[in-house]
This record gives structure tokens, sequence and C-alpha cells, in this order.
């Protein structure tokens, strides 16, 4: 018989190794997630453009874009993709890409685990995500007010595949894609790991060591703060998407 209460937080699943296939927030987690913070420089209020600040205020994605409806409220639901989508928006911003590379680098950000199965190492997540987004290409561009174009589709499904591959293990393949969609895909990986505040162990916290992007130290407590401020709202009764949107209001992301 198991010694798991079923109310255990993610702190306590994750020490004893018993996180389950679907995780959620809870309150011991995200206090502890505070308790631990870095020493951080002050979270700075990066400037947006105004094409991607819009972006943003069409984030939050339709439930039926997940594989699976239960992940839209977990670990890797859409508060992730928010915030990895407003994080690959500031990155873009820090490597001056052009309108349309911020565009395709918010988007993927945004649609890059809509396609996990659960929140555990899910292998091969991004490849599916990509296949999806290339088969939904008008109705996913649309729901951001765009038009996919063969070249944009192309970029942001190579940073979706790409983006749970670390730069190690590409093959050649990984390497030939990776050099087409370079700058993007960087930002998509580099978004995806800020984020991993939210994760319920220091090890797993953000590591600059398997990123290639030189801003990505000076965002940190950027990203925490929106873990952070995300998270509580959550908990405290927000949706998913109004918690996000209220986290980068107050940083002026939106």
């Amino acid at each position: 018989m198991s010694t798991t209460p079923l109310n255990a937080s993610l702190i306590d699943l994750a020490a004893r190794g018993q996180l389950p296939l679907h995780q959620h927030m809870d309150h011991a987690t995200i206090a502890w997630i505070s308790d631990h913070r870095p020493d951080l420089p002050p979270a700075a209020r990066p400037a947006l453009r105004p094409q991607s600040k819009e972006l943003l205020a069409h984030g939050g994605l339709p439930t039926r874009w997940w594989a699976d409806p239960r992940l839209c409220t977990s670990l890797h639901g859409v508060r992730h993709a928010m915030r990895t989508a407003a994080l690959a928006a500031v990155l873009a911003e820090a490597n001056d890409l052009c309108d349309a590379d911020a565009a395709t680098a918010i988007l993927a950000a945004a649609v890059h685990d809509c396609q996990r199965r659960h929140d555990q190492d899910d292998r091969g997540h991004g490849s599916r995500a990509a296949i999806w987004l290339a088969a939904n290409a008008d109705t996913v561009w649309g729901q951001f007010g765009l038009a996919a174009t063969p070249r944009r589709i192309v970029q942001a499904a190579t940073a979706v595949r790409l983006h749970d591959v670390p730069y190690e293990a590409f093959a050649p393949d990984d390497k030939s894609d990776h050099a087409r969609a370079e700058l993007i895909t960087d930002v998509v990986k580099a978004a995806d790991a800020l984020d991993r505040y939210r994760l319920p162990k220091l090890k797993w916290w953000p590591d600059s060591r398997y990123v290639r992007e030189p801003a990505f130290d000076q965002l940190r407590g950027l990203a925490l703060d929106l873990v952070l401020v995300s998270e509580r709202a959550y908990l405290a009764g927000a949706s998913g998407t109004a918690a996000v949107r209220y986290a980068l209001a107050g940083k002026g992301l939106v």
C-alpha cells in the first residue's frame, strides 16, 4: 500500500521520486520556490514592441489544442506556455530579431508543449507538436491574428521539434534544421529553460550551460517573478490565462 498522502505537495513527491504523470501546482510548492529564490539582481522591466504585446494578449491557447486536456492546468499547461511565449518575446528583443522572426518565436513558444501526453519525461513531444503545428498552421496563426507562410511554418515547427532535444544530442539532420532556424530555435529553447523555476527540485532550475543565449542570466529574475506571481494568482482562484496575464501586466509585457 502506498504511504503517499493524497494531498502531498509536488515538493514532497519529488523528494520521494513519486511525481505523478499529471502534476499540478500547490501552495506548499510555490512557498518552497519563493523560499529558495537565488541571489538574483532585481528583475528589469523589458520594453516590448507593440506587435509582441499584441501577440502575448492572444496567448491563452484553446483547450482543444492540447493532446490531453488534463495538461491544460498542469506544470506543462497553459501557464507554462504563456510564460514561455512572453520570455521568447523578451529574448527576441535582446537578439534584435525582426518583427516576423519575433512573431514566429513567440508563436512557437506558445505551442511547444501542446502535444505532451504527461508531465514526466515525455520523449518525442517536440516532434509531435511540430507535426501538429504544421497540420494546423492556418488555425494557429489565425489565433494570433497572423497569416501562415511556408517559411514561417517550417521555422516554427523546427524550433518546436528541437526544443526538447539537447544541443549535444543533435543528429546531423537536427544540425541542418537548426541552421535554417537558428536564432528562433535558440530563443525558444532558452525561453522554455527560463520557466523551469516552476519545477520542484533545485537541480531542475534554469542552467545556462544547456542553452545558447547570452541574455539568459539577465532574465532569471524576470522568469522567477513571472512564475511566483502567476502561480500564486492561479492558486488564489484566477484562471490560468488570467493569472499569467496579471503577471505579464505587472511587468509591462501586455
